[in-house]
This record gives C-alpha cells, sequence and structure tokens, in this order.
C-alpha cells in the first residue's frame, strides 16, 4: 500500500510510518526531513538525494536501519524492490529518460557510506556517461559527499575536488514535491 502524502494515513497504519510520515525519517545517523520523502509504503520510503549523480537520482530505503540487504526479510525485500520500481517509473517519466539504474551497495567494502540498506533509482539516458558503467563511479562520488555532509563542513578545495555540489534543503524540498504530485497523479 501507498500511502499519498497529502492525506491524512489510515489508523491502521504501522506506527513507524505513522511517525515518517509527520516527522521525517532516520536513515543510517542521518535524519531524513520530511519535505525531502515523497514515497511511502509499509516498509520503505523514498527520498531525494542530497548528491546526485544525475538528475531525479533519489533513494529508496526500509524503514528499520538494517545493515545489509542480506539481512532483510522476504516481506521486506518484497517491498522495497516493488517501491523501487514504483519510484523508478516515477522519476523515468519526470526526467525523461529512457531507461533506469538500480543499485545496491551492500556493505562497506561494496562502496556504502551509509550504514543502512538502500537502493540507488537513476534515471538514464543516452550519451549521460562516457562509459556506461560510470555511473557506479558517480554513485560512489555521490555516497562519499553524503559522508561529508554529516562530517565537519568540506573546505572550498573539497568541493571543487567533486565534480558536483550538495543541494540545498530547498531544492530537495522542490524535487520531493514534484514526484509527490506525479506519484498522486499517475495512481502507481
Amino acid at each position: 500500500t501507498v500511502f499519498p502524502l497529502n492525506t491524512k494515513t489510515p489508523s491502521n497504519t504501522p506506527t513507524h510510518v505513522k511517525m515518517a510520515t509527520s516527522s521525517g525519517q532516520h536513515f543510517g545517523t542521518k535524519f531524513v526531513d520530511a519535505a525531502q520523502i515523497f514515497f511511502r509504503s509499509k516498509h520503505s520510503f523514498g527520498f531525494v538525494n542530497l548528491a546526485p549523480a544525475v538528475p531525479g537520482h533519489v533513494l529508496v530505503a526500509p524503514y528499520e536501519r538494517i545493515s545489509r540487504f542480506t539481512d532483510l526479510s522476504e516481506e521486506v525485500i518484497a517491498d522495497l524492490w516493488q517501491s523501487a520500481r514504483t519510484i523508478g517509473r516515477v522519476v523515468e517519466r519526470e526526467n525523461n529518460a529512457t531507461s533506469l539504474t538500480f543499485a545496491i551497495q551492500d556493505g562497506p567494502d561494496a562502496g556504502r557510506t551509509v550504514d543502512h540498506v538502500h537502493v540507488h533509482v537513476i534515471p538514464r539516458k543516452p550519451g549521460d556517461f562516457e562509459r556506461n558503467d560510470d555511473v557506479y563511479h558517480e554513485i560512489d562520488i555521490a555516497e562519499k559527499l553524503e559522508q561529508l555532509a554529516s562530517a565537519p563542513p568540506p573546505t572550498t578545495a573539497d568541493l571543487l575536488q567533486q565534480d558536483r555540489r550538495l543541494r540545498t534543503e530547498e531544492e530537495m524540498a522542490a524535487e520531493a514535491a514534484r514526484l509527490t504530485a506525479l506519484l498522486a497523479e499517475c495512481s502507481i
């Protein structure tokens, strides 16, 4: 079940979903503001990315903080991937993309920097990267930039070293609002 963000959640909605609806959601050691969350299901939430690899690059995570994909229950896995599919349809449409990349970095040795299972949903277009697999390098950069967000503020040199900048709260909230509207419009 998807809970539209502009309506009151049903009284039988699990407590963790109600908490996420009203006040945001924990993601690893970070907190995602409610304005940046555009999708909620029984076990998962979709939110905009602080440092997207390409426009429309968003994340989907289970409400419960679990470190490894292999430790998720079958019910949560099914919900997570169904949520990623639904979100993928919307970000592909919103960004006039022709394909999608879905990626999970399952553990620190795989490049994951936030200790919370999450799926990267990335809209793709012809020629968006010189080599198609360069998207995975860009995911690594995004993860490192997100990690910097919880560290002391980076120096100008640190930011110039990266080819992208961290987005503002306002930019992320605006994207989440657009995606929320599209989800409601599509009735997916």
